[in-house]
């Protein structure tokens, strides 16, 4: 369902390496060069300068975020090299990082990539979207660190750290409109001292759908947007080697439906025209059947985290992390994209994860340590109920009446005419649905072990482990009566089976020891060059469904084996003078490949695709041309995919991974500038450039799309020395048009949709600190 891509606010500079021109536009002018030259991360669990870290990280601060007014992931995806975040809704996020996406709803499947929020996980894809408003930073740590983050970060790892209370009283509070009645209020308050403060942040975004829908039914255009997240955090010091933070976060969404758009039948701009007006009916029975009345999101989502730091002695600390989600979202959503109630669906995702870490970390001056235990456990449903009109959807799918159709020329649904001609006008209406819940009960117990060892002040070697074991559960329930018009049938949709009432459960237990290498040697006290050799796993899938055996339903159990990568990986990093920048080759071989396609019956099914390789190269580089001016870009290359020749799964042999681009950049440049009397003016124009992407496995021209380049600008003046902003944004310049997303449920049934990316989106906004 989502997929929003390239539509960030210019981001300056999301260089791992270019820690100079970041930390230059987060500090006074009257700061030292050190503290200019220096961005700290902890994705070592640790606090490290970014170009001391051995694995490629890219980093951007809040502050930077607060600036450039990126309001999401996925705008900032779009200037980080081999990260793209799409967003068909806020409830189907898909996550990629160098090519390899993870995105599936399924309660039975572990994702790829781990997104953590304060130190926990929360990769669970129905329940990780998050607002990034009012944060510390973000790190994005690319390829497999399982020794770091867990089993989750196959291919890698997005951590969002939250702003922590301060000591003394501070406050902000922002306000902005734009285009599509954008509606912007938001901010913080802060206040405490050096033993127990307190802070509360908000931010509440609403805007028009960008997409009509002329359909009477619905009284919400599509992809319109309401959504409100609020955090209060308290971090208390009783001693100066005893930190206490405590977070509790609330997210919500009341957004419209998403503009699934037909591919095939004739829509209200044209014969199959995914930038024009939709006409998508949903179902008359949607409130009875799938649970709310109109097309579109809601969805709330609760988080508590708690972590407790203890300086046992000046080498020795202890750190306990510790977290509990709760996400719960219903989503309506018209699978055939036209007017016919014909493919009407829902998606009741609901779920709870708790997190326990442990960990003591040792920090010397020849030697880095740590070691420690997690315990995650997932408990989730993710129900999917069916609506439809038997005559409509047989027609559309089987053409019972020759000559009837499904939809003609004029977008008239004359597949409607057809339970009345087949029934000679007995019945005209015979509305049928269904409905499968697969739910997945996942508890990991893991150890882990990392040690750096620094024999000279050039040169550090780190090893580390981590070992996992897995219990998990799956169960299903299918409610699939027989169609009227056609009793034979066991089913309307093919393929769906009824449970007969019974809930089916299996499961499965493994094991696995995953490990990482290191080595950095420093070329000057700027520069350094890395290597690094880890493995990572997607866990196995107990993939439990229901099949029909000599008549009888039965329980219909895969299961399919772990995924495993290895990934070897070198680069450079640093800055000479005005210039940093960094150089990076990767090379990731795959075993058991897991790919998801979705079915004939509307389920997703995970499989092995066997063997896959990724190739990639990235590069970043910003200059500091003048203290005013700052230029950067980017660029990266993936040559990557199913292996060829692949008789395992000769399907998807040669194919391409889903959503990975083979070119992917980005650049611009900032003017920062004072103007006199306490007022300075900035502004940053950039550029993006993604090439030809395929949306599904096995590749498919016809859902895919060319490549797009974006213009972003955003600029203002501020005054008063900092306590008041005005500035104003405008994304996709050009008004260009291109695809979030092509396929989609509606292309297990032949009848493939599209949704259209956002249009040229400008506004304003007012920003008072006290």
């Amino acid at each position: 369902m989502i997929k929003k891509f390239f539509v960030g606010t210019a981001l300056t500079t999301s260089l791992f390496f270019a820690n100079i021109s970041f930390a230059q536009s987060e500090i006074p002018s009257d700061s030292s060069e050190d503290n200019r030259d220096t961005i700290v991360v902890t994705a070592q669990k640790i606090e490290q300068k970014l170009v001391d870290v051995p694995i490629t990280i890219s980093a951007v601060t809040g502050e930077r975020i607060r600036q450039l007014g990126i309001s999401d992931l996925d705008e900032l995806s779009a200037y980080v090299p081999g990260l793209n975040i799409q967003e068909q809704s806020a409830n189907n996020p898909g996550v990629v990082i160098r090519g390899i996406t993870s995105d599936s709803g399924s309660s039975q499947q572990g994702p790829r990539v781990t997104l953590y929020y304060n130190g926990v996980d929360i990769s669970r894809s129905r329940g990780s979207y998050q607002a990034i408003y009012d944060l510390e930073r973000v790190e994005v740590i690319k390829g497999p660190q399982a020794t770091l983050f867990g089993t989750a970060s196959a291919v890698g790892a997005i951590s969002l750290v939250s702003a922590k209370p301060q000591p003394g009283i501070s406050a902000q509070l922002t306000g902005g409109y734009g285009n599509f009645n954008q509606t912007l209020l938001g901010g913080y308050l802060n206040s405490g001292d050096e033993t127990i403060a307190a802070r509360i942040a908000f931010e509440w975004r609403k805007r028009d759908g960008y997409v009509e829908n002329l359909n009477p039914s619905q009284n919400k255009e599509l992809y319109a947007q309401d959504q409100l997240g609020l955090r209060m955090s308290v971090r208390w010091k009783p001693s100066d080697r005893v930190t206490v933070d405590l977070t509790g976060t609330y997210d919500r969404q009341r957004n419209g439906g998403t503009p699934f758009i037909s591919g095939t039948y004739a829509t209200a701009s044209g014969p199959a025209n995914p930038f024009g007006d939709a006409n998508l009916g949903g179902s008359p029975l949607s409130l009875s059947v799938l649970g709310a009345p109109q097309l579109g999101l809601d969805r709330d989502v609760y988080d508590a985290n708690l972590t407790v730091a203890v300086e046992l002695t000046d080498e020795l600390t202890f750190t306990t992390v510790n977290g509990y989600r709760d996400f719960d979202s219903l989503e309506i959503f018209d699978a055939d994209g036209t007017a016919a109630w014909y493919l009407e669906f829902a998606e009741l995702a609901q779920g709870w994860q708790a997190s326990h870490e442990g960990r003591f970390s040792f920090q010397s001056s020849s030697l880095r340590a740590s070691a420690g235990w997690n315990v995650f456990k997932e408990d989730g449903v993710q129900a999917v109920p069916f609506s439809s009109e038997e005559g409509t959807f047989l027609q559309c799918a089987a053409n019972i009446v020759p000559g009837l159709g499904c939809i003609n020329s004029a977008g008239v649904v004359t597949a409607a005419q057809a339970t009345s001609l087949a029934t000679r006008g007995l019945l005209t209406q015979v509305p049928y649905s269904s409905e499968f819940i697969n739910g997945g009960i996942n508890t990991a117990y893991s150890v882990f072990a990392d040690a750096t060892w620094i024999p000279v002040p050039s040169l550090e070697v780190t090893v580390g482990a981590r070992y996992v074991w897995e219990d998990r559960k799956s169960t299903y329930f299918a409610r699939v009566p027989r169609p009227a018009l056609n009793p034979a049938a066991f089913s309307l949709i093919p393929g769906q089976v009824d449970t007969a009432g019974r809930t089916f459960e299996a499961s499965d237990k493994s094991n696995a020891f995953l490990p990482r290498f290191n080595v950095l040697y420093r070329l000057s006290d700027s520069t350094n060059v890395f290597a690094t050799i880890s493995k990572g796993r997607r866990s196995p899938v107990v993939q439990l469904s229901a099949a029909r055996v000599a008549g009888v339903s039965q329980p219909n159990l895969q299961l399919v084996p772990e995924e495993t990568v290895w990934n070897y990986e070198v680069g450079v990093k640093g800055a000479v003078g005005p210039v940093s920048g960094s150089l990076g080759v990767y090379y990731q071989k795959y075993d058991g490949f897991q790919v998801s396609v979705v079915q004939p019956d509307a389920t997703t099914r995970t499989q092995s695709a066997g063997t896959a390789t990724n190739l990639g190269v990235e590069a970043e580089i910003a200059i500091r041309a003048a203290d005013w001016l700052q230029v950067f870009g980017n660029v990266g290359y993936i040559d990557g995919g199913i292996d060829k020749k692949n008789t395992f799964a000769p399907a998807f042999s040669g194919a391409r991974f889903r959503l990975q681009p083979e070119w992917q950049a980005a650049g611009g440049f900032t003017i920062d500038t004072p103007l006199g009397g306490g007022a300075r003016f900035f502004m940053t124009p950039s550029i993006t450039y993604r090439s030809k992407i395929f949306f599904e496995l096995p590749n498919n021209p016809r859902t895919s799309q060319g490549p797009v380049t974006l213009i972003n600008v955003r600029g203002g003046v501020s005054f008063a020395d900092d306590k008041y902003e005005l500035s104003a944004f405008m994304r996709n310049v050009t008004d260009k048009n291109y695809l979030l997303d092509a396929g989609n449920t509606g292309g297990a049934f032949g009848i493939p949709t599209y949704i259209p990316g956002e249009p040229r989106f400008f506004g304003a906004a007012f920003t008072a600190r006290f």
